[in-house]
């Protein structure tokens, strides 16, 4: 069970795969299915840049970069993987998993499908993907870990402090 976190990746990668193939054989690119009315649809959208659609066309500078960020990430799971840390683990292999789709895309077809696509009201969140939700949902269970250490370390040093502080107030004279 210790390498759950690999699991989780590979999950993140295949459901966002076959959602992708999904999209890109039985939409034609702009077609849209209403799944909640006009605020949740299915779009088939292509995305030549990064979050948001910055950086169009950029192809080599975004596998330059996720290949770095890859491997980062892999080594910072093995480094930790014996923390026993779910939060931070959790969320590395959702990132794990969702930057490998959406690279998979780049390298293959120079562009990322996206679908997803919610409304509110007259604004249109950017379309997204399943890969791009892994990354999402990571990074916040990382802040999450990050937040609780910085928690556990504050309460760990105050700990500390009064127990220096008892000492000097209870010495004799």
């Amino acid at each position: 069970m210790r390498l759950y976190f690999y699991w989780i990746a590979v999950v993140v990668f295949v459901l966002d795969y076959v959602t992708k193939k999904i999209i890109a054989t039985q939409l034609e690119i702009g077609e849209q299915i209403s799944i909640i009315g006009n605020f949740f649809l299915i779009t088939s959208h292509r995305n030549r840049g990064a979050a948001f659609g910055i950086l169009q066309d950029q192809r080599v500078f975004f596998i330059i970069i996720t290949t770095v960020v890859l491997t980062g990430i892999i080594w910072y799971i093995q480094a930790m993987r014996k923390s026993s840390k779910p939060w931070l683990l959790t969320g590395l292999g959702l990132v794990l998993g969702g930057a490998l789709g959406n690279f998979i895309d780049r390298i293959r077809f120079g562009e990322v499908v996206d679908f997803l696509q919610f409304n509110f009201g007259s604004y249109s969140f950017p379309i997204f993907n399943v890969a791009d939700s892994g990354i999402v949902v990571g990074v916040i269970l990382i802040l999450i870990d990050t937040l609780l250490t910085a928690r556990d370390e504050k309460k760990t040093v105050n700990n500390g402090e009064d127990k220096d502080s008892n000492k000097h107030e209870q010495q004799p004279v």
